[in-house]
């Protein structure tokens, strides 16, 4: 198996270059937009890219989500995706949304410590309910969220009411016979440790995994294994979506994926 061809994505996606610079440019736009409900570059920690945007909705908000960004981990930051806060704002949620270090300049545990802190900063500015939404890499990192061994304040968790791990990789040891492992660093102690699938010690936080139906197989092999592995997680497959558009349903207030995100009034 071609391990690196498994996990190409923009490879099979028609024009997908154009992508990237379609979300930036309407992250700028929904910035400008919302330049009076929105608070940005709140510090979280240290690091130069530790740092989070608060998206707020009109009148008091309902709860908080936070969307962790994807690509491997390895690329983009937080104000490439501001324009996916607009579902849940719309549904009166504020969307906090951090940068987090990148590999190589962090391991993958290194980059999950970061998101717990993330969230718990956000947390800290938001009442209510929160729920957690990620992309790829992103979907990985929430989904660690749901694992005991990653340090959560116990009222902070107790406030998680859903998890919705957008493509997510689950079991990162297929990654280790990539070459994006050069930058990754993987071994395989924390290849296991750092799989959401292969966690055993979970808080038990309902989970709804979504995946495009026209995904490559090795994504679709992902959302099931995460899905077979924890009971307390749904399978959710979007017909004709692939990588880089199943997320396009964040900015439909109306969408499945943000009904499951923030419930159904």
């Amino acid at each position: 198996m071609d391990y690196d061809l498994a996990y190409a994505n923009a490879d099979f996606i028609p024009n997908a270059m154009a992508y990237p610079p379609r979300w930036a440019r309407e992250a700028e736009e929904w910035r400008a937009a919302r330049k009076d409900r929105a608070r940005l570059g709140l510090s979280y920690g240290d690091g130069a890219r530790n740092a989070l945007d608060l998206f707020l909705p009109d009148g008091e908000a309902r709860g908080l989500v936070v969307f962790v960004h994807g690509g491997y981990w390895l690329k983009f930051a937080r104000g490439d995706w501001s324009g996916f806060a607009a579902g849940p704002v719309k549904r009166g949620w504020a969307v906090a949304m951090p940068s987090y270090t990148l590999a190589p300049g962090a391991h993958i545990r290194e980059i999950t410590g970061e998101i717990a802190v993330a969230v718990t900063r956000a947390a800290a500015e938001v009442a209510g309910p929160i729920a957690l939404t990620g992309h790829s890499a992103g979907g990985h990192l929430v989904a660690r969220m749901n694992c005991a061994d990653v340090a959560l304040p116990d009222d902070l968790a107790a406030r998680i009411a859903r998890i919705v791990p957008i493509s997510p990789v689950g079991d990162l040891r297929p990654l280790m016979r990539t070459r994006m492992n050069a930058d990754l660093r993987l071994d395989a102690a924390e290849a296991e440790a750092e799989s959401p699938t292969l966690c055993t010690e979970r808080r038990g936080i309902d989970t709804r995994v979504w995946v495009g139906a026209e995904e490559r197989p090795a994504f679709l092999d992902q959302a099931d294994w995460l899905t077979e592995a924890w009971p307390e997680a749904r399978l959710r497959i979007a017909p004709g979506r692939h990588h880089f558009d199943v997320i396009d349903a964040l900015k439909d207030a109306d969408s499945a994926v943000v009904a499951d995100l923030v419930g159904r009034d």
